[in-house]
């Protein structure tokens, strides 16, 4: 979806612009157990691309009894402000991210659990009597707002839950309501850990990548606006630095021509396993194509393929998010 707002944003661009053309990335990461005492993970691999995200973990119970637990997968939190413009993969399905699990080889259907929020104050009763889904971004919802009763609608407002939002549809401005209450949402499940064996679990999902249709942190021959942030948030280097220098010399208005892609990935959400390490730990980062530049920080960080980056350590303590920046070609020859 990002790519084709991006498309139509770049076709009328003649300079960089910012915060007015930019799409939300959503942070999500990995798995969370119930239980910490007994279960180590020994492994885990996990893959990031603009295309897709795969986790596969290898956990052990330790002991001499098997141990039942409840596995969940937040999914990010999502809000229905027709102001804001996140990134949503799917954007027509409670499963916005495509998510999909795994144990030992053998696909798993999860559970899903929502609730939505208004003001901090649970309305999903409010939303279930009126026939209004959850989800707040789709058709189905729109459809559903639409049939609202009048003095329903009033109230709602009131309270917060839906805003009026006005906008050209083709025949001219239209004000409709629109969701403005936030979704949660995880997807769980129960899984046996038996005693003293390896459980492999294998997740994926498509990321939520947010972006910019032109670099926000170079233009006018200096790095400046989103600079500072961006060099502590990405660990922007040299390499990366002088690549954007080039591309701005080589384009005679003066800016690079590239467009920011952003993926969040929240791994410090785990931890909650026995010993709260992770006893190998590989992260594998595809910048999708070469000619895309990419930065993030990691240590000892290496290249393996055209498009490949791999970071590995034993006994890894996840402390630190990773944020993945990636700089595309706006001129259509990123292929």
């Amino acid at each position: 979806m990002f790519r084709t707002i991006l498309t139509a944003a770049l076709a009328f661009l003649a300079a960089p612009a910012f915060a007015n053309d930019s799409v939300a990335e959503l942070g999500t990461g990995g798995l969370i157990l119930s239980r910490s005492d007994a279960v180590a993970m020994e492994s885990e691999d996990l893959f990031i691309s603009p295309e897709k995200v795969t986790v596969d973990y290898v956990f052990r119970n330790n002991t001499d009894k098997d141990v039942d637990a409840i596995v969940a997968f937040p999914m990010p939190d999502i809000e229905g402000d027709p102001n804001e413009m996140p990134a949503i993969p799917e954007a027509q399905s409670d499963n916005f991210l495509g998510f999909e699990v795994a144990i030992d080889g053998v696909d798993v259907k999860p559970q899903l659990e929502q609730k939505a929020f208004a003001l901090g104050i649970d309305i999903t009763a409010d939303l279930k009597a009126q026939n209004v889904p959850l989800y707040p971004f789709g058709d189905a919802v729109k459809a559903a707002l639409a049939k609202l009763p009048k003095a329903v609608a009033e109230d709602w407002e009131n309270r917060g839950i839906i805003i009026e939002d006005t906008a050209d549809d083709g025949s001219g401005m239209q004000t409709v309501y629109a969701p403005f209450w936030q979704l949660r949402s995880t997807y769980w499940w129960r899984s046996t850990f038996p005693a003293n064996k390896a459980v492999h679990v294998s997740h994926r999902y498509k990321p939520s990548v947010g972006g910019t249709s032109s670099v926000s942190f170079y233009y006018d021959g200096k790095f400046q606006g989103q600079y500072d942030t961006y060099k502590t948030r990405y660990c922007m280097d040299d390499a990366f630095e002088n690549a954007v220098r080039k591309a701005a010399k080589a384009n005679p208005d003066g800016y690079p021509k590239y467009f920011e892609s952003r993926i969040a990935y929240i791994l410090t959400t785990g931890g909650n396993w026995a010993s709260g390490s992770i006893g190998n730990f590989k992260l594998t980062i595809d910048k999708g194509s070469a000619k895309n530049l990419v930065s993030f920080c990691g240590d000892n960080v290496r290249k393996v393929g055209a498009t490949t980056f791999e970071v590995t350590a034993k006994d890894f303590y996840p402390e630190h998010d990773i944020d993945i920046l990636l700089l595309e070609p706006s001129d259509g020859n990123g292929g």
